[in-house]
């Protein structure tokens, strides 16, 4: 509330459409750059992971991040290339309408809980050594 001349007044402020995501930091490729898409880190975590595949490391630097939803896209395909090939490694994200799964060089993007997407998003992970423990991602 803001007071003009003694008469209660609100002030609306219009919220920003925004993606919300993780980023693991030794996913990224050595000498990767990630540029155009500014990201608003929210959160920096380090873990110890149990279901780490064989060319993962134990612990993980975990990135929760934000961006305008009008970066959506632009944002994958910059991680599509920022990713390492090997390890088995993904960043996944979410606008409020659509889940975003990243790998090197392939991207998911499919309607938020439906199931045929995630489906296909799971099976390609599958296939590249992701341990399914790891297959937990929130749409």
């Amino acid at each position: 509330m803001d007071e003009h001349f003694g008469v209660p007044r609100r002030v609306e402020i219009e919220e920003e459409l925004v993606l919300e995501g993780v980023l693991i930091a030794e996913s990224l490729r050595v000498g990767a750059e990630l540029v155009g898409v500014p990201l608003q880190v929210t959160k920096i975590v380090r873990v110890e992971v149990e279901s780490a595949a064989a060319e993962q490391p134990q612990q993980w630097t975990l990135l929760d991040f934000a961006a305008e939803e009008g970066d959506a896209e632009r944002l994958a395909e910059q991680l599509s290339a920022c990713l390492a090939p090997t390890g088995g490694w993904y960043v996944n994200y979410n606008t409020m309408a659509e889940a975003f799964v990243v790998f090197a060089g392939n991207v998911f993007r499919y309607p938020r809980g439906q199931v045929e997407g995630r489906r296909r998003a799971q099976d390609y992970a599958r296939s590249i050594g992701i341990p399914e423990p790891q297959l937990d991602w929130q749409d």
